[in-house]
């Protein structure tokens, strides 16, 4: 039966109406009292059941699913039709149900997602349609209080690149399940501007935009088009920003950073977890971060993202100038370390970090006068080693043995996911440093055995999860007016806190993805802290308020009385 609520819901829907509701929707669970108030009893079979029940009959048939990308459709299923079953189920088997919502098989969800294709869910704004943007983003929220708006254009999604319309509603269902962000105040917006995709382009059954990309000012107008409604109708809001090409990612949140609250979740977000996990460590190495020479491997989205949060964790903990926190960081792209004699074929948001070429007298070059991974890692002897390239194995043996003999405890984070994209599986790092790595990774790996003996080390999931929505719901419960870099810095020194390799070096440099809720918890407290510190929050509250706001306006996945009522709530 329904879990009391403090004051009962009053509800305008009836009948097949209530019943075909996902945010009302109770199934089997409405009370007698319920059923009859709202034309159900003749409904719904006998049995009135509770959420736990409910929630191990939908288990069971989860279980007959035996794929991971048909348990995902049956999960999505569900979401349409009972939004407190799918978030209580999912909430029950956090570890287990999240990497088949989420990464990685969100990314064969998405993929595949004409052909998996039932019904719609969130907002479609497309390029050809542009003229009535204000008119169709009225009709979906127009009169509801809207505070996160997650946004794609889905030219870059988890390794498999361009996918036309690759709907983001998993991020929004992260923020519910992880941070207590009421799914009816939060709408996921596909911005389908074309794609290059050619297969998708050849695709009879693709239900995007069959154009290639639009891009240039074009694009740009669009876009800003977009932000724009969101700022005039939703001024509180958070919008983040989700699976954005390489050109246009960072371009847009530097654009908008300073006019709304904004958060690029594969920048910020991929950042402030890496951040996190390495303050844990050179927790544990008692060093600084100011002290360690720090390889990117891989300078894309992800990579350049990760670099400049690190960088700009230096410059505010430690104190470092902008300029000599960069000379901490090497980066390679494809044309192997980014230095001056590359000229042109350097991007112009990667120029802060070129090596001068003087550095590099004598060092050995391939064929195209490039210097790559190893030599790299020989002349720079790099504490820290960070892979983002979606390369797997690019760290190998040699690599890794040659960086050990440069620092006692070598820190390495092969973060590209999945797992067969992985620069180095831990267990082999582990072995070729004789136990000594704190690792990190961008996927679930089992742990390693201690070749030195002991227990065996536990490789931390470096999952954006564990900390994007607190960051996103700390900004948007202050209505802060931006996400500022202090606020990101702030929710990472708190997850880092919580680490458990401070107590145990063998174990995780990150908490366990079960505790996942509390941690995001943590997280939005310091957020929200320091929001109100900075004068960014537009809300009345004192600092030691924080807790218990965030704590008691969570969404919980329970069923609340309802009442009919014909001036109620209607969707």
């Amino acid at each position: 039966m329904s879990t009391p609520a403090a004051r009962a819901l009053r509800v305008a829907l009836r009948g097949e109406s209530i019943l075909t509701s996902p945010r009302f929707n109770k199934g089997t669970a409405f009370t007698t009292r319920e059923r009859t108030a709202f034309g159900l009893t003749g409904r719904e079979p006998w049995r009135i059941n509770t959420l736990e029940e409910q929630c191990q009959r939908a288990y069971d048939q989860l279980s007959t699913r035996d794929t991971p990308i048909r348990k995902n459709t049956f999960l999505q299923s569900l979401k349409d039709q009972n939004w407190v079953l799918y978030y209580g189920l999912i909430g029950r088997h956090l570890k287990e149900l999240i990497p088949i919502i989420y990464t990685p098989t969100q990314a064969d969800a998405i993929a595949n997602y004409s052909h998996l294709f039932r019904r719609s869910e969130g907002m479609f704004l497309t390029f050809p349609n542009q003229d009535t943007m204000e008119e169709d983003f009225l009709e979906q929220t127009k009169g509801r209080d809207l505070q996160l708006f997650v946004c794609s254009d889905a030219e870059a999604i988890l390794g498999i690149g361009d996918q036309g319309v690759g709907i983001t509603t998993a991020k929004s269902a992260i923020y519910t399940l992880l941070a207590g962000i009421d799914p009816a105040k939060a709408l996921s917006v596909t911005l389908d501007v074309g794609t290059d995709n050619e297969g998708l382009l050849k695709d009879d059954l693709y239900v995007g935009w069959p154009n290639n990309r639009v891009r240039g000012k074009a694009y740009d107008d669009f876009i800003d088009k977009f932000v724009q409604l969101i700022r005039k109708y939703h001024p509180h809001s958070l919008l983040h920003f989700e699976d954005f090409g390489v050109n246009n990612a960072k371009r847009l949140l530097d654009l908008y950073r300073d006019k709304h609250s904004v958060f690029n979740d594969d920048i910020q977000g991929t950042g402030a977890v890496t951040l996190a996990a390495l303050m844990a460590a050179i927790g544990v190495t008692k060093s600084k971060l100011s002290e360690q020479r720090i390889l990117v491997y891989g300078a894309g989205t992800a990579g350049l993202g990760i670099t400049r949060q690190l960088r700009d964790a230096m410059v505010q903990l430690d104190g470092l100038s902008e300029a000599d926190a960069n000379k901490q960081f090497f980066l390679l792209d494809r044309y192997g370390l980014v230095k001056e004699s590359l000229g042109p074929k350097v991007r112009g948001d990667l120029r802060e970090y070129v090596r001068p070429d003087a550095e590099w007298e004598g060092v050995p070059t391939n064929d195209k006068g490039e210097v790559e991974l190893l030599n790299v890692v020989r002349h720079v002897k790099p504490t820290v080693i960070v892979g983002c390239s979606t390369r797997g194995g690019a760290f190998t043996e040699d690599v890794i043995r040659e960086m050990a003999k440069g620092t006692d405890r070598p820190i390495i984070f092969p973060l590209s996911n999945p797992s067969r994209l992985a620069e180095v599986d831990p267990t082999d790092a582990n072995v070729w440093t004789d136990g000594k790595a704190l690792m990190a990774s961008g996927s679930p790996f089992p742990p390693c055995h201690n070749p030195r003996g002991g227990k065996d080390y536990i490789v931390a999931e470096c999952n954006n999860a564990l900390i994007y929505p607190g960051l996103g719901y700390g900004a948007m419960i202050t209505q802060a007016r931006s996400l500022s870099d202090s606020m990101i810095i702030a929710g990472a020194r708190r997850l880092a806190s919580l680490s458990p390799a401070l107590s145990d070096p063998d174990n995780a440099l990150l908490p366990d993805f079960t505790d996942a809720r509390e941690v995001n918890t943590q997280v939005a407290v310091a957020v929200a802290e320091q929001a109100i510190e900075e004068g960014l929050a537009d809300v009345p509250w004192k600092k030691n308020e924080v807790h218990e706001r965030i704590v008691s306006g969570m969404w919980q996945p329970v069923y609340a009385d309802f009442e009919y009522d014909l001036n109620g709530l209607k969707a």
